[in-house]
């Protein structure tokens, strides 16, 4: 990696960790430079504005860390509903990076800026959409098995899921991680409700 590579990617983690923390528009370019130690030019060197900086986040830094590690469990073994639960559990109580006062920080983001920014909106669906669409391609697969009743949509139950997971990740920063075990309790059940 370049050095100018290695400023770039530095620019991103550390503002993906501040972010995180307060929020987008809480964050400002100069907290960001700060944490960072790299001057205010090498960063419009890199990113012509914030905008430019949170979307080449989302793309470079969010996308790549998040979007395999909640599908990595699908397909683990030979039973799906068990690898559905497993990657909410695993999502939920052993992911290192997410704080559950914090939330999950692509949540957060929707929550945040989809309603504002139409940029941010549509480089945040691409990652719920490829979560959603790797569930709905496990669920059909499970179904031509005959694990799944073939009378339930996987389509939908794939938005099911990613809104539930999105919804307790909110309560979570209410509730604490004692939310998110009575939610997976009821995510098991609901979830043998579809063989």
């Amino acid at each position: 990696m370049s050095k100018a590579a290695a400023t770039r990617n530095h620019i991103l983690e550390n503002a993906f960790k501040l972010i995180y923390l307060k929020g987008y528009q809480a964050t400002s370019i100069d907290e960001i430079i700060a944490s960072t130690a790299v001057t205010k030019g090498a960063f419009f060197y890199h990113f012509k504005n914030k905008e430019e900086m949170g979307l080449a986040m989302i793309k470079e830094v969010m996308y790549p860390g998040l979007v395999p590690y909640m599908i990595d469990v699908l397909g683990r073994t030979d039973d799906l509903i068990e690898d559905i639960y497993n990657m909410i559990k695993a999502l939920l109580l052993y992911n290192p990076f997410f704080k559950v006062e914090y939330g999950c920080p692509a949540v957060n983001l929707i929550d945040e800026m989809a309603p504002l920014n139409e940029s941010f909106r549509k480089a945040l669906m691409i990652i719920m959409v490829e979560w959603q669409a790797a569930i709905e391609k496990s669920l059909k697969t499970a179904q031509a098995n005959g694990q799944l009743n073939p009378a339930f949509e996987p389509k939908q139950i794939a938005l099911y899921i990613t809104a539930n997971y999105s919804g307790v990740r909110n309560i979570g920063k209410v509730f604490g991680r004692p939310s998110y075990v009575e939610f997976l309790k009821q995510f098991k059940i609901y979830l043998k409700t579809l063989k």
